[in-house]
């Protein structure tokens, strides 16, 4: 294919105004046709540039309808943006040619910007951003950078073309991707030779009017956007295509491969181009092929420079190529399954060109490359959090957990110890009220020869205060360590802070509760049997004396002798006294019981509810918001 002088572009990024003859460009520069995105291509001086024009002359009136047109465009342009905004606020579909009017001289009808997203995607991407809202505050920014990422890029997507699709040529030094480029758009484009690099910025070719903001996007001037002819807009079977030639992968200069990873992240599919010497460098594989294994169905891998190959040896290089993907984990395309497409291609020859063309021609009349593009990047973002959201084990805290947390605060608040000091309290104001009148006096006088007139109390100790602070503690690790088992690593950090900050102040709080919720003050209450009791111990007393009297009568010989009747009686009041003594103590033991166990039960709850109020409620709002952010990530991963 002979190569065309070039025709300086304008700085805008339009065709301007083209130089003379004798100032046109040699094609030592870019080596393109000049023409940008709506402009018009290189022209020679032999060629004919308008039906009336004489072949030989530079064809005036061509050029002032191409700078008409770029005026119109620039309009047009500026419609798309102001359609974008509107629908960036209200997420309506994107406005169609008519609402914009027609995008040149042709009279083709302006293409309509992106609607909303089809299909899972959409539900996906909101999941995705609900996912990332949710966790801001439990996952380091660094592990949702990725996702906040993708979220932009299909935001930023979505506002731009959806009839057009960007396709970035890819490859190392010396693979002839650029001359596979410009196999492709039929006119040397993308310079090449054998001076490296070559291609030092990225070249765009279009077949379609409307991709001005794609290409903004991707940051490619107005210089350096190109059409595959002069005069037209290419091939149908491409129209909407947007083809990208980027630097090498591997240039020696940092620049050229951060512009390399840079537009590989912002375009709808890569054509891979390697040639038989470097098909397996492992900087190809390891860098690009492996961590994008996920995006196999944007991914075209063309082995190219087979015309340098004898015999079969083609056919052998291929099968190794896919074997390397096959181990890159990149699924391929083969019998009718999605996956990357691979095939053998010689830009020098042409051989397989027309092939790769007609391929890229549907691929970009599906229209939904973008689409499956953000898919995959979605699918690689989920990979990428999946240990800040799942893990093997199961996540929460049972009723058991809960139950045995109350059963540790009560202990440590003492109201096991409690509860049975306020039965023997009851037992003890039993005995007082049944117990024989010789016995009470005998603890009296007792009472009153003990030096200080009252029985020494026991010293409090220390560790034996209401709260002890060392259990109360024990209690809220071991229920933390039990309610972030299971958990990824980030919610169980949440959830130990969570519980962590509920649980200050909890010791004295609970010292607080135990004082107002500990026995009732003043003697506890009494059974209805009470007053017959005391009755019946009134009774044997009385009979004790009535038996006394009875006797000493006798002695004086005031009544008539006779031992025994005085004797029995003293007897019945002495032994049925302390019957009726024990008799209380036996009838007393089921309300002394149940007196102790509602006082701990009081102490119980009062020191359960606070325990759930300080630390299980915050436990279990955290365990909540990951159960949310779980479903979410089940959206985002298509596992739910």
């Amino acid at each position: 294919m002979a190569e065309v002088p070039e025709v300086a572009a304008g700085e805008t990024g339009g065709t301007g105004e083209a130089e003379k003859p004798g100032e046109a460009e040699k094609s030592g520069g870019t080596g393109g046709t000049g023409g940008t995105e709506g402009g018009a291509g290189g022209a020679t001086p032999q060629a004919t540039t308008s039906g009336s024009a004489a072949p030989g002359i530079w064809d005036d009136g061509l050029i002032a309808r191409r700078a008409t047109e770029k005026t119109t465009l620039e309009t047009l342009d500026a419609l798309e943006a102001a359609v974008a905004g509107v629908q960036g606020a209200t997420g309506a579909p994107g406005a169609s040619g008519d609402a914009t009017g027609g995008s040149g001289a042709d009279g083709e009808a302006h293409t309509p910007i992106g609607g909303p997203y089809g299909g899972s995607l959409r539900p996906r991407l909101d999941a995705l951003g609900e996912l990332v809202g949710l966790s801001r505050t439990r996952v380091e920014g660094g592990v949702l950078a990725e996702a906040g990422r993708v979220l932009d890029e299909a935001a930023a997507r979505q506002r731009l073309s959806s009839r057009h699709t960007v396709v970035a040529i890819a490859g190392a030094t010396g693979s002839g991707k650029s001359a596979l480029f410009n196999a492709l758009a039929e006119v040397p484009i993308s310079e090449t030779g054998l001076r490296r690099p070559t291609t030092s910025a990225p070249i765009a070719c279009t077949w379609s009017d409307g991709a001005a903001g794609l290409l903004d996007r991707l940051a490619i001037p107005g210089r350096l956007r190109r059409r595959p002819l002069a005069g037209g807009d290419g091939d149908e079977e491409l129209h909407g295509l947007v083809l990208v030639d980027l630097p090498d992968h591997d240039s020696a200069v940092v620049r050229h491969r951060d512009q390399v990873d840079r537009v590989l992240g912002l375009v709808d599919a890569v054509v891979w181009v390697v040639d038989p010497e470097k098909y397996a460098d492992a900087a190809l594989h390891e860098r690009y092929l492996r961590p994008l294994a996920g995006h196999a169905e944007v991914t075209f891998v063309v082995l190219n420079q087979i015309d340098r190959l004898p015999g079969d040896a083609a056919d052998q290089v291929l099968d190794d190529l896919r074997r390397l993907l096959d181990e890159d984990g990149m699924a391929l395309g083969e019998h009718g399954e999605p996956g990357a497409t691979v095939l053998a291609v010689s830009a020098l020859t042409g051989e397989g060109v027309g092939e790769l063309r007609e391929l890229l021609g549907r691929f970009v009349q599906e229209r939904n490359a973008a689409a499956r593009r953000l898919s995959a990047d979605v699918d690689a973002v989920a990979l990428g959090l999946r240990a800040a959201y799942v893990t093997e084990g199961r996540a929460g805290l049972g009723e058991r957990s809960r139950e045995q947390f109350a059963d540790r605060l009560a202990w440590a608040v003492g109201a096991v110890a409690a509860g049975e000091a306020a039965e023997r309290e009851w037992r003890r104001n039993a005995g007082r009220a049944c117990g024989t009148p010789w016995l009470r006096l005998w603890r009296w006088y007792e009472s009153k020869r003990t030096p200080g007139g009252e029985p020494p109390q026991p010293p409090v100790l220390v560790e034996e205060e209401l709260t002890a602070r060392q259990r109360v503690e024990q209690a809220v690790r071991t229920v933390v360590e039990e309610a972030s088992s299971g958990l990824p690593a980030p919610w169980a950090h949440a959830v130990r802070e969570a519980a962590v900050k509920g649980a200050e102040g909890l010791p004295e709080t609970l010292d607080e509760l135990a004082v107002a919720a500990g026995t009732p003050g003043g003697r506890p209450p009494r059974p209805a049997w009470w007053p017959a009791a005391v009755l019946a111990q009134v009774s044997m007393t009385l009979l004790q004396v009535f038996g006394a009297l009875w006797l000493v009568g006798q002695i004086v010989g005031v009544l008539e002798p006779g031992l025994l009747p005085p004797v029995l009686v003293m007897l019945a009041g002495i032994i049925g006294g302390p019957f009726v003594e024990w008799a209380c103590g036996a009838a007393a033991k089921g309300p002394a019981r149940r007196y102790g166990q509602d006082a701990e039960r009081r102490l119980r709850e009062a020191a359960g509810g606070c325990g759930r109020a300080r630390v299980l409620d915050p436990i279990a709002a955290e365990l909540m918001r990951y159960r949310e952010v779980r479903e979410q990530y089940a959206t985002v991963a298509r596992t739910g």
